[in-house]
Formats: C-alpha cells, structure tokens, sequence
C-alpha cells in the first residue's frame, strides 16, 4: 500500500473503570438514537484540511483494490484449521501495550476477554458533524449492532441516556485536541495515557477504542470508541466495523487473517463472514474469560470444525 500502509484501529484493553453486572436483557433490534448536538458549527481549517486528506486516503485504497465491501468468497477461501489459527491470534494477544503513559505497538499474550452482559451503544457527535452524516452513522451503528447481537447472543441496543456503556464518538480534528472533558465525562475514571492518545491520534491512525473491565476482571464492562468525523463513509463505516468488534474482545490483528477486517492491510471494510465465525467463537459458552491460550485452544479447535461442517 505504499504510503497509506497504516493501521485502521488501534485498540487498548485497559481496566480504568469499576462496574457493576449488567442484568441481562432479551436481544433486542436496536433503534436509531437522536444526535447528540441538532445544530452543527461550520467545520475548522484544520478539519476541512483533514476531510481533503482522507477522501484522498480512500480513493487511493480503493484504486489499490482494498477497502472491499464484498465477503471474499469468492477469492479467500479458509479451513478450519485457519479459523481456528486466526482466533488464537486475534482474541488471545493484545496489539498494544502501556509503556510509561504511552502506548506502544507490541503484540503480546493474554487471555480471552469479552461482555458479560447487555451493550447500551450511545453515538456522539462533535458540534461540527453534519446533519447528514450523523444520520447516516446512527443507521450503520444501528444495524451493525443488531447484527453483532444476531452473531453472539449479547443484547446490544441504541440509547441515547447516560445507561450507555459503549460510545461511540465521532470528533474532528479540534474537537478532538479539546476531548478531554468530554472523555472523563463519558468515563470519569479515564487514563491520562488513554486521553492522550486519543488527543495526539497520528495522522496514519484512522481511529481507536478501549475497552474497559473492572480491576483485572476479563469481563468488559464498558468501551469507548473514537472516529475521525472527517472520514469519508466507506473509511468511517470500516471504522465503525472494525472498532466495535475488537471491542467485543478481538483485539489483535493477524497478517494471514482473510478474509477478515482483522488484518492492518485494510483490504476489507467491513465485517466478513469469516469474522462473524471468530465472534461466535469468542462467545461459546464453552469458551471462559480469563482463559490463556493453552487452555483455550483445544476448545477453538473443536468449535472452528462444527462451524466449518465438521472438516478438520
């Protein structure tokens, strides 16, 4: 990819937050939520600078045949054995590690972690957000949520109260290099690393999320998910793809992941059936949070052939 070689997500597992367990709720298909602000501001210099750059972003990974909306069907067949290799990688490494208030690239192994209970997902826009495109993102966030609670069995419904346990937060550039108040709003007990990084965001880094859990719990209690508003809708929406499934407790990527959104190669822009088969992986009910990967494999294994028809 040259140039825009880059990473679409950066995800930071971090227990920042105490909790209570959610009391589980029937699935329900989510409903569109209101935008937060009704009245957008005119955009800044810097975020109109910044809407040039990452339409030109898109159309150059378009013209190099990535960002595909399609399944891969039809050209990246997968075994078992490959769903199986995929998971272990994604679920039971980190991508990026706490290094003196910063965080840093490096994968390293954990455990698996996911919700125990129902997501509440609440979308918030920055004053500067067109009209349009926040009711185009609250349908993606909407649908795509109904979809997510159709693969893993979780409840995840839109709100637009402070219930809300996953925010999605839709900021340009100044808005986000003044979001520290918004952040310890939505989180209060929110990192200084985690405020920093999101307000310091490389250029090349087109949005992040952490997920949170309760001291060292392996259950996620609540996450926030922060988007360049000035993406064009195909990066946005993979954005929003790919944010809340790691979320949901993939945090890595894997480079033999495919067809997958889990892959920094950007070649897919939106979840694949072969990653609705890593979540449904993620949560059964014979898989445990805080399993470490020689507990868990086995277990993969045996799950990645009956969602394959038995194929070894």
């Amino acid at each position: 990819m040259g140039g825009f070689r880059a990473p679409l997500a950066m995800v930071a597992a971090a227990a920042l937050i105490a909790a209570c367990q959610p009391v589980p709720e029937p699935p329900t298909r989510p409903l569109p939520a209101r935008p937060v602000s009704p009245t957008p501001k005119p955009p800044s210099e810097a975020s109109i600078a910044a809407r040039a750059h990452y339409a030109r972003v898109e159309r150059d990974l378009k013209a190099q045949g990535l960002l595909r909306t399609d399944d891969g069907r039809r050209d990246a067949p997968f075994t078992a054995e490959d769903l199986a290799r995929t998971f272990m990688r994604v679920a039971l490494y980190d991508e990026l590690v706490d290094e003196g208030g910063t965080f840093v690239a490096r994968e390293r192994a954990s455990e698996l972690r996911r919700w125990g209970g129902p997501i509440r997902m609440r979308a918030v826009f920055g004053d500067s957000v067109p009209e349009a495109q926040r009711a185009k993102d609250l349908a993606t966030l909407a649908d795509y949520g109904a979809r997510l609670s159709r693969v893993t069995g979780l409840p995840i419904r839109m709100t637009e109260g402070s219930d809300a346990n996953f925010d999605v937060v839709f900021l340009a550039e100044d808005e986000r290099w003044k979001s520290a108040s918004l952040l310890r709003s939505l989180v209060p007990t929110i990192s200084t690393t985690a405020i920093n990084t999101v307000i310091t965001l490389p250029r090349d880094v087109f949005c992040m999320v952490f997920a949170i859990s309760e001291g060292d719990s392996p259950v996620y209690r609540q996450a926030v998910a922060v988007i360049r508003a000035e993406h064009p809708d195909t990066l946005r929406t993979a954005c929003i793809h790919e944010e809340i499934a790691q979320a949901l407790g993939l945090p890595n990527d894997s480079p033999t992941a495919r067809p997958s959104i889990f892959n920094d190669d950007e070649e897919f822009a939106q979840l694949t059936p072969h990653d609705e088969l890593l979540l449904r992986i993620l949560y059964d009910s014979r898989l445990k949070p805080g399993m470490r990967a020689e507990e868990a494999r086995p277990i993969v294994e045996r799950i990645a052939r009956e969602l394959m028809g038995g194929e070894s």
